[in-house]
């Protein structure tokens, strides 16, 4: 008896869904036994990867203490510009992110060090018929300690459904630079994001009591909140920066003489909630805010931190 010969032939690029086959893609069956019903099954396996990153004040020096991942993740360790801080970059081997992938990540830094964790490319997020993708980030800063989480932009597709919770947990003293941007469908790709599920969550606790948590959640017809004068009014984007320090409250006057004018492609506004200085961005050009958005974040960091006053060269890239 010969054996099952299965063939399937897809493009990376035409992937939609775990549960049917992409444009074009061909399956072959053939068998010297006969007639046979062959039923299709799901072509993929969900995936579950995990990073967790520390870094630590080692002999008068900041160093990685320890380091766990698993695919599709992966960390890697660009050698930082002079007189800037130790950077974990993270990757993504998958390409994307569909229908019940699921990503766990932690960073820490511990007391008195200083350490960034940056997304090596921006995160795909394609289109999931049922089961939702999910991001759980864990950043954790000790006494004295300085912390930035600089993913870069995570892109919804038609018809995504993606959910993600970012829980931060501060010593008193501890600082924290962050953010999110989430793009609203392929503008390149003249696509516009009309349905899917989004949930994207901050909680952020300070000696482990919570002082801010914050929740953007929208589900079906997304029409309505993302064009509607009440909702994002057209925006194509969004992003969130967040700064959390004991100096936070005073430094509200400060960012906002470094944000640039809002006009016709973002909008962007800053705000002190309960010792927590919160940025807001609506972005009608995605490739305009993120041009903004990275030279802010480098002002901000040398005012800050005294660090050098950019992005590492791979936010660039």
């Amino acid at each position: 008896m010969q054996a099952l010969q299965v063939r399937w032939m897809r493009k990376m690029s035409a992937v939609t869904s775990p549960s049917e086959p992409a444009a074009g893609a061909e399956l072959s069956v053939s068998s010297s036994v006969g007639p046979a019903a062959v039923t299709a099954q799901s072509w993929r396996q969900q995936v579950h990867g995990h990073a967790a990153i520390s870094f630590a004040r080692r002999d008068g020096a900041d160093r990685l203490t320890h380091l766990s991942h698993h695919d599709p993740l992966r960390v890697l360790f660009p050698a930082p510009a002079r007189g800037d801080i130790p950077l974990a970059a993270l990757v993504n081997s998958s390409g994307g992110m569909v229908a019940g992938d699921r990503l766990d990540i932690a960073f820490s830094v511990g007391a008195g060090a200083r350490g960034m964790a940056l997304g090596a490319a921006a995160e795909k997020i394609y289109r999931s018929p049922a089961a939702a993708c999910e991001i759980a980030v864990t950043l954790e800063a000790g006494a004295g300690a300085w912390l930035e989480w600089v993913p870069q932009e995570t892109i919804l597709f038609e018809g995504a459904r993606f959910r993600r919770c970012n829980r931060v947990k501060l010593a008193a003293d501890a600082r924290m630079l962050a953010g999110e941007m989430l793009i609203f469908g392929r503008a390149a790709h003249g696509e516009d994001l009309t349905r899917g599920a989004v949930e994207d969550r901050w909680e952020l606790y300070r000696e482990n009591r919570l002082v801010w948590a914050d929740i953007l959640r929208m589900e079906g017809d997304l029409t309505r909140p993302l064009h509607g004068r009440a909702g994002l009014a057209g925006a194509r984007a969004i992003a969130t920066l967040i700064y959390a320090g004991p100096d936070a409250a005073d430094m509200l006057t400060v960012v906002r003489d470094l944000l640039p004018q809002s006009d016709d492609d973002f909008h962007v506004a800053a705000s002190v909630v309960n010792g927590v200085l919160v940025l807001r961005w609506l972005g009608f050009a995605p490739e305009r805010l993120r041009v903004a958005y990275g030279a802010f974040w480098g002002a901000l960091r040398a005012r800050l931190a005294r660090l050098p006053a950019a992005l590492p060269r791979l936010w660039y890239i």
